[in-house]
């Protein structure tokens, strides 16, 4: 135990001496804690349209004006050519074009339908999407309106209408930044846990200090725990810390008990150590260790659900997701940050994490060799 504690005591001095890890450890987090939170958002607001207004008439201006009132749009371009209007969305200045022919109102009243033509830039197909999602919204609510005025002016009776109130469980304002912060979290923890341990110890093999240990009597499950240990305490402090921050700057709920996550995170960082110290077994250089660790963090931090919904992945990425400890501490610290799930609800995940991190440590000690 005197030796451990004499190891644990020489890897916190050796860390706080390296200039370049410091600002990793300290300083890169709380900025991307806060940039990343605002900047990595599916929302999309400010939306450049252009209005090819053909028919000039009262229903075409009620049109128009819904979307002028919205948050998402701005109208850029306005006009009657239709090939001049297109013009500006090739050339990237518009991002959708509402195109309203002549005759417009008139159809819409005598036949009941009409048509309107929607035309957007699709060269990014998630804005895309979002574009025609909002426009098909806007579009749905006139409809929605003119009906009524048919029922009206028919006399037809009372428009039987379906008032639906909706109740958001876990995120009631649906406030994104809330969502982002949980998952800008996670990538944190395990940039510290599996890249800086990693880094810590193919650092050592190129300086040659690993090489004087192995001949010390120091015994590989020392060395091991003591390159360890201390990234897990950097790495459970970051999370608290991050958790400080996400309260007091985005009023980041925490209904689940704390208790649990770091329970959880604890199984997970000796996960991720695991992956650290195992591509640092394989790697002999910083620069072939980036490469290698640069192809597991992508490839975890996509597919584990930080942008997009997991399940929303196709059936053979869901099952190769089975291996990503990326996407159970994804889904488990909003379970239990947002929803307050319990142990019961987050124990196929744990069990889970926990046989994997049996598993990819015996892996990682067995292929590290100590020669004496």
């Amino acid at each position: 135990m005197r030796i451990l504690a004499t190891l644990l005591v020489k890897e916190f001095k050796q860390i706080f001496r390296n200039r370049l890890m410091l600002p990793i450890i300290f300083v890169v987090p709380v900025v991307q804690m806060i940039l990343l939170t605002y900047a990595a958002s599916l929302e999309m607001k400010g939306i450049n349209m252009a209005v090819v207004d053909q028919d000039y008439s009262q229903a075409s201006r009620q049109l128009v004006s819904r979307f002028e009132a919205s948050p998402f749009f701005e109208i850029s371009a306005a006009g009657s050519d239709y090939p001049e209007v297109v013009e500006e969305l090739t050339r990237d200045r518009v991002d959708v074009i509402l195109h309203v022919q002549h005759g417009f109102e008139k159809r819409l009243y005598s036949h009941k339908e009409t048509d309107l033509q929607l035309v957007v830039n699709a060269i990014n197909a998630t804005e895309a999407g979002l574009i025609n999602a909002y426009c098909t919204q806007i579009i749905s609510d006139f409809n929605g309106q003119v009906r009524a005025e048919w029922f009206g002016m028919e006399g037809s009776g009372k428009l039987s209408s379906l008032d639906v109130i909706p109740r958001y469980w876990y995120n009631p304002l649906l406030d994104f930044k809330i969502y982002m912060f949980s998952g800008i979290l996670v990538i944190i923890v395990t940039l510290i846990g599996m890249l800086l341990t990693a880094l810590n110890l193919v650092r050592e093999k190129e300086m040659g200090t690993t090489e004087q240990i192995n001949v010390t009597p120091i015994r590989k499950s020392q060395f091991i725990m003591a390159k360890l240990i201390p990234f897990m305490i950097i790495a459970l402090f970051e999370l608290a810390f991050g958790l400080l921050i996400g309260r007091l700057l985005f009023g980041l709920p925490i209904v689940g008990s704390l208790g649990l996550l770091f329970l959880f995170t604890c199984i997970y960082l000796l996960v991720v150590l695991g992956i650290g110290l195992f591509l640092s077994t394989v790697s002999s250089t910083q620069q072939q260790l980036m490469f290698i660790a640069f192809f597991f963090m992508l490839t975890f931090i996509l597919m584990s659900g930080v942008f997009t919904p997991a399940e929303s992945m196709p059936s053979w990425a869901q099952k190769i997701n089975l291996i990503n400890p990326v996407a159970y501490f994804m889904k488990v610290i909003r379970m239990i940050l947002l929803k307050g799930s319990e142990f019961s609800d987050i124990r196929r995940e744990f069990f889970s994490l926990s046989i994997y991190a049996v598993m990819i440590l015996t892996l990682a000690i067995t292929n590290y060799r100590k020669t004496t």
